[in-house]
């Protein structure tokens, strides 16, 4: 049961949703069935064994200490 990122094409809300088989979302904002899937943005962190970096992109990236609960909510 993956969660994807939706945005709609009524109102442009983006909002995620956990799809249960072949669900496709509501707006939750207005409603409408006019949504479409985003592409989202996956990173990761490997830590070497004594605790440094070993992603040279994930210490370069403007999200590293973002709280933001998904990348639909943040500024950068």
């Amino acid at each position: 049961m993956p969660i994807y990122e939706y945005k709609c094409e009524s109102c442009s809300n983006i909002f995620e949703y956990l799809v249960f088989g072949s669900d496709k979302p509501d707006c939750p904002s207005c409603m409408s069935k006019k949504v479409s899937r985003l592409m989202s943005a996956c990173s990761y962190v490997s830590k070497g064994s004594g605790g440094e970096t070993t992603n040279p992109s994930a210490s370069s990236s403007s999200c590293g200490g973002c709280a933001a609960s998904s990348c639909a909510g943040c500024s950068h």
